[in-house]
C-alpha cells in the first residue's frame, strides 16, 4: 500500500466520514481513484480521505493509501500522451481525462549523447519537463491537486510559491473555470511574476522568503473554508503528481528502471515521490527489480538538505536562501528527512552547487543538448559534474537527470554571460574579420 501531509487528519474530527468532508459535502463514488485512506508517514496510522496533510496522532505528515487494481503495460499505453494514461496508479477519478485541465506530462525524455561525452559519460538522458503548459514540472502536481479540489467541494484555488507554482496554479485554475488566489515572495524572477499575473489578477507578493509566504499560507488555509492551497491542504493528492515522472521514465526506457538518478531538490517532494513511484512499477510487476541509486541536488546558497547528509544528521537545519535558484529557495523543506532517507537507503548522496556553477550547468546543457534549463537545471547539471568529479557517481551506469523547467523564466540568470559574438557592418569582409567562418 503506497502511503502522503493537512491540519489534523478526519479520524480527529466529530462527524466526518470516509465519504464526506468535515463540512458535509460529499464526495461522489470514485472521485479519489483506488485511493482508500491517508497513512502517516511516520507512524502509519491511517485517517479518512479528505483535506487533511497531519496525522491526528502524532502529527507526522500524510500520505494516500491505495488498493492497486491490476495494471498492465498495454492498459497504460492505450492511454492518452499525458499524466492521466496513469490514472489507476493516482488519487483521481476515471474520467479525469474529459475534465477541463492542462493535459499534462509525457514529456520527452531526450538522449545526451553530447553532454555525456563531454562528461565522459556512457548513457545519460535527461527527462526534460520543460515541455509542460507552463513550462515545469509543476503542471503534474497541480493537475492532481486540481481533481481533488474539485472533488472536495473547494471554492478557491490557491497556493505559496518560489514561481512556477504560481504559473501552474493561475493557469490550471483559468482552464478549469476556478478563482485562484496565489502567493509569492515580493522579490521574484520578474518573468516569473509576468506568466503567473496573466493568468490571474489576484496574484499577490509577500515581504519575505519563501517559508514567510508557506506560514501565511498554512494561517489562511486554517482560517477561510473552501479554500484549496495546493502544497498545504491538499498536499498529499498534489504531491502524487511528481509519481509520474518515474513512471514515465521507466515506460520511455522500455520499462525498465534507470541505474542512477539525478534530481533538484527544493520541498524535497518530487525526490520522494520519483522513488515512490519507482518501487510501485515494482511491487505492480510493470518493471523487474533493480538496484538505482538516487542524488539529490541544491544550490549551495540553499543546502539545509545537503549540509544534514554531509554532516550525518538525520535532522534538517532550517536556512535563510540566498541563491539565483529561486525555484529551490526553500530553506525549511518539508520533506528534507525523507529525502535523506532515500538517498542514504539507495546509496546516493545529496549534494550542493554555487550560483557560478548554477549558470555553468545551463549553458553546458545548452551548448550540448539544445536545452535551455532554468537555474533548478543548471543546479542538477552543474550537481552531476561535481557528483562525477569526485567519483561518487558511476559514469558507466545509465543515468537520468531531471530538467524541472525552462530558462526562459530566468533569463537574468545567464543575460550579462551571453550575446553577440560580434557586431559588424553588413559586409563579407566584416563577416570574415569575425573568425567565424
Amino acid at each position: 500500500m503506497s502511503t502522503s501531509i493537512l491540519n489534523t487528519a478526519a479520524s480527529a474530527t466529530p462527524g466526518a466520514t470516509p465519504g464526506a468532508t468535515p463540512t458535509g459535502h460529499a464526495f461522489r463514488a470514485g472521485a479519489f481513484g483506488h485511493a482508500v485512506n491517508l497513512v502517516c508517514r511516520e507512524c502509519r496510522a491511517t485517517s479518512v480521505l479528505g483535506p487533511f496533510y497531519a496525522c491526528p496522532e502524532c502529527f507526522g505528515p500524510l500520505e494516500i493509501g491505495y488498493d492497486f487494481p491490476t495494471v498492465t503495460r498495454a492498459q497504460i499505453e492505450a492511454g492518452p500522451a499525458n499524466i492521466w494514461r496513469y490514472q489507476p496508479l493516482l488519487p483521481v477519478p476515471t474520467d479525469i481525462a474529459s475534465s477541463p485541465n492542462m493535459e499534462p506530462g509525457f514529456t520527452r525524455l531526450l538522449r545526451a549523447d553530447n553532454l555525456a561525452r563531454e562528461l565522459g559519460m556512457k548513457s545519460l538522458w535527461v527527462k526534460d519537463d520543460s515541455g509542460n503548459p507552463t513550462h515545469s514540472f509543476k503542471d503534474r502536481v497541480v493537475a492532481v491537486a486540481l481533481s481533488a479540489a474539485r472533488e472536495l467541494g473547494m471554492k478557491v484555488f490557491a497556493c505559496p510559491s518560489t514561481g512556477n507554482l504560481a504559473n501552474a496554479v493561475a493557469a490550471a485554475g483559468a482552464r478549469a473555470g476556478m478563482k485562484t488566489v496565489v502567493f509569492i515572495p515580493a522579490d521574484l524572477e520578474r518573468a516569473k511574476v509576468i506568466t503567473s499575473a496573466v493568468y490571474t489578477d489576484s496574484l499577490v507578493a509577500v515581504h519575505g522568503t519563501y517559508d514567510d509566504v508557506n506560514r501565511l499560507a498554512s494561517e489562511i488555509a486554517g482560517e477561510e473554508d473552501g479554500w484549496a492551497f495546493v502544497n498545504v491542504n491538499v498536499r498529499p493528492y498534489y504531491s502524487e503528481g511528481s509519481k509520474t515522472l518515474s513512471y514515465e521514465v521507466a515506460e520511455q526506457l522500455g520499462w525498465r528502471l534507470p541505474q542512477q538518478l539525478v534530481i533538484p531538490v527544493a520541498s524535497g517532494s518530487q525526490l520522494t515521490k520519483i522513488d515512490k513511484g519507482l518501487t510501485e512499477l515494482v511491487e505492480l510487476g510493470l518493471v523487474e527489480e533493480s538496484p538505482y541509486k538516487i542524488f539529490g541536488a541544491q544550490a549551495t546558497g540553499c543546502s539545509p538538505v545537503s549540509a544534514a547528509f554531509k554532516d550525518g544528521h538525520d535532522v534538517v537545519r532550517p536556512v535563510k536562501p540566498d541563491t539565483i535558484a529561486k525555484s529551490l529557495a526553500i530553506g525549511n523543506p518539508a520533506d528534507g528527512p525523507y529525502v535523506l532517507d532515500v538517498a542514504r537507503r539507495t546509496g546516493g548522496a545529496i549534494e550542493d552547487v554555487t550560483d557560478e556553477e548554477v549558470r555553468d550547468g545551463i549553458r553546458l546543457l545548452a551548448r550540448t543538448e539544445g536545452v535551455f534549463a532554468e537555474t533548478a537545471g543548471g543546479v542538477t547539471v552543474a550537481t552531476l559534474k561535481k557528483l562525477l568529479e569526485t567519483g561518487r557517481l558511476d559514469p558507466d551506469a545509465e543515468t537520468v537527470v531531471f530538467n524541472t523547467g525552462d530558462g526562459l523564466k530566468t533569463l537574468d540568470s545567464v543575460a550579462h554571460l551571453v550575446g553577440p559574438a560580434a557586431t559588424i557592418e553588413p559586409t563579407y569582409a566584416a563577416f570574415t574579420a569575425t573568425g567565424l567562418a
